[in-house]
Order: structure tokens, then C-alpha cells, then sequence
């Protein structure tokens, strides 16, 4: 059986972290691919530091003529994205950081393993293993730990760009130790939260004062006792941040951008990959099948995992786990998954319309545990499976 009383700790990154920065200009250009042409190919990645940011990759899109127009805006796109997260800094600044754009078309013997031909249904962009998992802990079907330390940070973005909270700067971490009691998220023991500041003379208790309430007010009620241990800005200042004050990287904060550690993951990550990459979409296909055996009522927890050959269209397994608190059986899920859902590259986009611009409003505060967007963004978060699973099981 497992534990039922413990304490979980997870944490998550604001849009300005150095990774965070780097993540979000590569699903920038993703984006801007994917907006002229749904099949276009794209792996981006993407390195900032002081006064700097390089973007590298391949790209591919059917008109060259084209592909050669949209290399031309790689570099507005990242300062597009630099200025809105509110870099404005003297050594990183949205309007004087050089970029240095190094993508390339991409590679032939990578293209010919995943496009469809001569009746060959498209293969996977790569090998590789994904996971998925819900759990009934939150209304979202998210563990507690990730999707409250995403809250805060989501918060405290929201009033320091509406101006609400001038003092705060885009960088910053949270981190929420939970406590379990029955296996249910009863309260925190304790608060992390770096935040970068912009007036030097503020304490770390003057930045408690001015994060307390925000924290409090996205938290569940009673969460925050007397016993609660807080850590805002327990090293003292934090005013050099994002790029200029640790280098970044796209594809750095896996576990930020999935589950915080609650569990497990394939090793691949999101950012900057069209969803031709398995890396991505099946790890976005195996979400929506766990939180929809979850939705059904079949399992408080479920973890599914899909594996995949480059080339190869069909998942070569797929597992799933409802570690002891399913009413079906695991091999039963498994079937009825196979039977619902075309698990193959192109089947897992057309079921998710994943072939639109809506990567970019991934790069921060998680992939998972979002609310769907009426253009099919967060498709992935979408319950509509319930029924189709019930009656194949």
C-alpha cells in the first residue's frame, strides 16, 4: 500500500527565468513556422546570457522562398518575446541584446524517416518513452506541489506587469513542501520564493510583505498555519536576473514543465519542437489519456506511458498504472486506449488539432493542469475522452 502521510516538495520558474526565456523564443518561432504552414518542421533551441541570445536548429518549410522570409524575423520574434516577459535591463534588454540566428533547414535523412510516402503512414520524429499522469488531488487533475508553486508564480507575474507591483522583476522561483495526510493535500510546511526586485534597498522581509498576500490568496483555505516556515529571498538581494545573472537554455526545466517530481519522465523535452516530435506530442497525448481514466472515475492516479521507434508510426507499448487505486484493470485500460485513440504522430495532431500556433503560452508555469483555449490550445487538458473509455473498457 502506498504512504498515505508524508510531505512533497515541488517547485516551478517564472516566465523570466533564464531557461523560461529561452523556452519561450523558441516556441516563439515554432509558432511563427506553424502559422505559415501547419506541417512546417521545427526543432528550435535556444542560449542567452549577458547582452545575448543565440538561436539554433532546424527548420523546414515546403516554399523556400518563404522559409528564407521567416529567417528574416527570428530576430524580432525573440525580442518580441524579451520585451514582454520585461526585460528592459541594462545588460539584457529587449531592444539592445544581440541575436544571433543560426537555424538551418532541416536535415534530409531525419525527413525521410518521419514523412508519409508511398502509402507509408508518417513515422515518429524520434525513439523514446513518454509519460503521462493526473491524480484526483487537485480540480485540475494535477498534484498539488507543481500546480500551486505554478500559481503563485503566475500571480505575482500578473501584478507586476499590470503594474500593480513595480517593485518585482520578471525572474523568480517558488517552491511549496505539502503535506499529505490520508493521501490528500492538507496544508504547506513550508514556502520558498526567490523573486528579483528592482529596488536595491528592499529587504527580503520587504519583499515578504509585498508577495505574503498573493501567496495566500492562491492557496486552498487553511493551507497557511502559524507552523507554515517561509523563505523569500533567503539570500538577500536579488537584483542582476535573468540572463544577464545565469545563462539559459531551452529545454533546461523538465520537471517544472510536467509533474515536480510526482512522476515519472520519458527524458525528452517540449520547447521548440513541432509536434511531428514525439518528445512532445505523445507526451502531451499520454496527459490527456491518464486525466481522462482519471475523469471517468476509473483511478484516483494513473500513469501512462507510450514508446515509440523513429520512422515507425504506431506506439510500440503503452503501459498504464493506476497504482492500487484503479476499479479497472490496468491491461484493460491499455486495450481500450489502443481502441479510442490513433496513437500514431499524425493521429495524436489531427485528435488534438495540434498543428496551430499555440506553443508559445506553454513555455511558462507548466504544460499540464491549464485550462483549454477555445483555438485548441491546452487541447491536451480536454475530458472528452470519458465516455469513448467507458464503453471500451
Amino acid at each position: 500500500m502506498s504512504r498515505q502521510n508524508y510531505t512533497f516538495t515541488s517547485e516551478s520558474v517564472s516566465e523570466g527565468h533564464p531557461d523560461k526565456v529561452c523556452d519561450r523564443i523558441s516556441d516563439a518561432v515554432l509558432d511563427a513556422f506553424l502559422s505559415e504552414e501547419p506541417e512546417a518542421r521545427v526543432a528550435c533551441e535556444t542560449f542567452a546570457t549577458t547582452n545575448r541570445v543565440v538561436i539554433g536548429g532546424e527548420v523546414g518549410l515546403s516554399d523556400q522562398d518563404k522559409l528564407h522570409e521567416y529567417m528574416g524575423r527570428i530576430d524580432q520574434i525573440a525580442r518580441d518575446c524579451i520585451k514582454d516577459i520585461g526585460y528592459e535591463q541594462d545588460k539584457f534588454h529587449w531592444n539592445t541584446c544581440e541575436i544571433t540566428n543560426l537555424l538551418h533547414e532541416q536535415s534530409a535523412h531525419i525527413a525521410q524517416g518521419v514523412d508519409a510516402a508511398d502509402n507509408k503512414d508518417e513515422g515518429a520524429g524520434d525513439q523514446g518513452i513518454m509519460f503521462g499522469y493526473a491524480t484526483n488531488e487537485t480540480p485540475a487533475l494535477m498534484p498539488a506541489p507543481i500546480q500551486y508553486s505554478h500559481a503563485i508564480l503566475r500571480r505575482l507575474a500578473e501584478v507586476r506587469k499590470s503594474g500593480g507591483e513595480p517593485a518585482l522583476g520578471p525572474d523568480a522561483k517558488s517552491q511549496l513542501s505539502v503535506v499529505y495526510e490520508g493521501g490528500v493535500p492538507v496544508g504547506v510546511s513550508s514556502i520558498v520564493l526567490s523573486t528579483q526586485h528592482l529596488d536595491e534597498a528592499l529587504s527580503s522581509e520587504d519583499i515578504r510583505e509585498i508577495v505574503a498576500p498573493y501567496i495566500t490568496e492562491v492557496l486552498p483555505d487553511g493551507w497557511i498555519s502559524d507552523d507554515t516556515v517561509w523563505h523569500v529571498n533567503p539570500t538577500g538581494k536579488f537584483v542582476i536576473g535573468g540572463p544577464d545573472g545565469d545563462a539559459g537554455l531551452t529545454g533546461r526545466k523538465i520537471i517544472v514543465d510536467t509533474y515536480g517530481g510526482a512522476a515519472p519522465h520519458g527524458g525528452g523535452a517540449f520547447s521548440g519542437k513541432d509536434p511531428t516530435k514525439v518528445d512532445r506530442s505523445a507526451a502531451y497525448a499520454a496527459r490527456y489519456l491518464a486525466k481522462n481514466v482519471v475523469a471517468a472515475g476509473m483511478a484516483e492516479r494513473c500513469t501512462i506511458q507510450l514508446s515509440y521507434a523513429i520512422g515507425v508510426s504506431q506506439p510500440l507499448s503503452i503501459y498504464a498504472d493506476m497504482h492500487g487505486t484503479g476499479d479497472v484493470a490496468p491491461a484493460d485500460i491499455e486495450a481500450a486506449i489502443g481502441k479510442v485513440m490513433d496513437l500514431s504522430p499524425r493521429g495524436i495532431r489531427q485528435h488534438l488539432q495540434m498543428n496551430k500556433p499555440i506553443y508559445q503560452r506553454t513555455a511558462a508555469y507548466g504544460h499540464f493542469g491549464r485550462e483549454p483555449d477555445a483555438d485548441g490550445g491546452f487541447s491536451w487538458e480536454r475530458t472528452d475522452l470519458v465516455d469513448a473509455l467507458k464503453g471500451a473498457v
